[in-house]
């Protein structure tokens, strides 16, 4: 299939840009919302009883005193790109940005409200919980979003940047295992007897730390990390570790910093450690999916990856700044369809799914995560049977000079994607974002469509969609390099 590649790139004058003309500024608002909301993440209507931290939208602003651009990083699980669309567009109507110049990231805390568009109940619906509690929510986000842009291009001063990079080890593990019956499962449980071996690439553990010194103001540290934000659980609103990253490396400074923690290319890794050693499930007990979770753990990851980032933050490599570029790009990939003649098909699916909406998954033939996969297998048969046959798939790029890039894709890429795609980059930094300006499902690599696992079963894309992904965000790079 003939990939499609259209790319707007918006750049400043041809002019030369000096220290004193790159101005930063830093904002946040709360986005906590009220008890009683939809919890996404699992396939099961959950409800907030409890807030154990605040969620938070924090906001970047980017200026060569010509062009403007943002990103913005919420807690929060996901945003629907419908809600996507009315956050830029209020971002835009508040501010005067252009809306390719705004980077919306969702953390990806499963402990955070429901940003998607009210909808009928079934197959298409991500819960059972859609409700005016969520309606009221994502009104009240998408306006804080706007407030936070405002505030953050507001506060713009002169600045300059450096950079630096460590490694923060077992924190982050991939989720993927071969089992003795040879199949490749995700999340198959702690100190299970039948994993072989770990399936895949070892895990990204490269943090990547961007400090931003702004004249008169508090430096701002911008911290890259990849890792699910799965941690926590139950009827609990957290930011997960991202957010208590963010409180750590904070206090860690006497306050006298101020920091956004951006998630990277983490759809099949997570903070699960099936082969512990002593003392690391502390702080962790086994949830209904047979997944080890607990908010003591995530406080300990916190702890782990702000101390990496505070190990080089006196010791960054200063940068030359330059023109702040902004640019999209759309890849065209294939749909992820089921034939008639497939063991799992729709018929096959729209059973499943009927038993899992009449709250009978008890009589269903799985259990733990294996359940949830083909439950979620199930749905992906469903909304793909009346898709098109292939995705168009947004990229966004936003650089400052030839040293530092933010590349934001709108789903849940596969670690080594990040890998790839930070080796390749011309820039010195390549930050990476997933699920940005939109919510799509996850990138997974080709293989991963043949092992079998939770990622693949639930893709709504082709196998080709990792390698299709890698190439356009690269040619978004090298773009916005020129």
């Amino acid at each position: 299939m003939k990939k499609m590649l259209t790319m707007t790139v918006v750049l400043a004058g041809a002019v030369t840009v000096f220290a004193g003309e790159f101005m930063a500024g830093y904002a946040k608002t709360d986005i906590t919302p009220p008890l009683g909301v939809f919890m996404p993440g699992y396939y099961k209507d959950r409800r907030a009883k409890e807030v154990l931290d605040p969620l938070e939208v924090v906001c970047v602003a980017l200026s060569d005193g010509k062009t403007k651009a943002v990103v913005m990083q919420l807690d929060t699980e996901a945003i629907s790109d419908a809600v996507a669309d009315d956050m830029r567009n209020a971002v835009v109507k508040a501010t005067g940005l252009d809306r390719n110049a705004i980077i919306l990231h969702a953390s990806h805390t499963h402990d955070g409200g429901h940003l998607a568009m009210k909808q009928k109940m079934g197959a298409s619906s991500i819960g059972r919980g859609e409700d005016d509690i969520s309606d009221i929510y994502r009104r009240m986000a998408i306006t804080r979003v706007a407030d936070a842009a405002v505030n953050a291009l507001a506060n713009l001063k002169p600045a300059k940047m450096s950079y630096q990079r460590s490694v923060a080890k077992r924190i982050s593990f991939g989720r993927r295992y071969l089992m003795k019956d040879g199949k490749v499962r995700t999340n198959p449980g702690v100190n299970n007897p039948d994993i072989v071996k770990p399936y895949g690439p070892p895990p990204d553990e490269e943090v990547q730390v961007l400090r931003i010194d702004c004249e008169g103001d508090k430096p701002i540290c911008i911290i890259n990390f990849q890792t699910h934000p799965d941690v926590v659980g139950n009827e609990t609103l957290t930011a997960d570790w991202p957010g208590l990253t963010r409180t750590v490396f904070e206090a860690a400074t006497l306050g006298k910093t101020r920091c956004m923690v951006l998630n990277g290319t983490q759809g099949d890794v997570n903070h699960v450690n099936v082969m512990p050693r002593p003392g690391e499930r502390n702080g962790l007990k086994r949830d209904f999916d047979d997944v080890d979770r607990g908010y003591d753990h995530a406080w300990h990851m916190a702890n782990v990856l702000a101390g990496f980032a505070l190990s080089v933050w006196m010791k960054c490599i200063p940068l030359e700044v330059g023109e702040v570029r902004f640019a999209t790009l759309d890849v065209r990939v294939p749909a992820n369809k089921a034939k008639a003649d497939d063991e799992k098909n729709l018929a096959w699916a729209e059973k499943v799914w009927a038993m899992h909406q009449a709250g009978k998954d008890a009589e269903l033939p799985w259990k733990g995560m294996e359940l949830t996969t083909e439950v979620a297998r199930a749905r992906r048969i469903i909304n793909m049977s009346k898709h098109a046959d292939f995705h168009d798939l947004p990229l966004w790029g936003i650089s400052v000079g030839k040293s530092v890039a933010f590349g934001a894709f709108p789903g849940e890429p596969f670690n080594d994607i990040g890998k790839r795609v930070k080796k390749e980059s011309p820039f010195k930094m390549t930050m990476l974002t997933c699920l940005s300006n939109g919510s799509r499902g996850y990138f997974p690599f080709s293989d991963a469509y043949k092992t079998g696992g939770y990622e693949s079963a639930t893709s709504p894309f082709g196998p080709s969609v990792a390698d299709d992904l890698i190439a356009g965000q690269l040619k978004l790079m090298n773009e916005l390099y020129k």
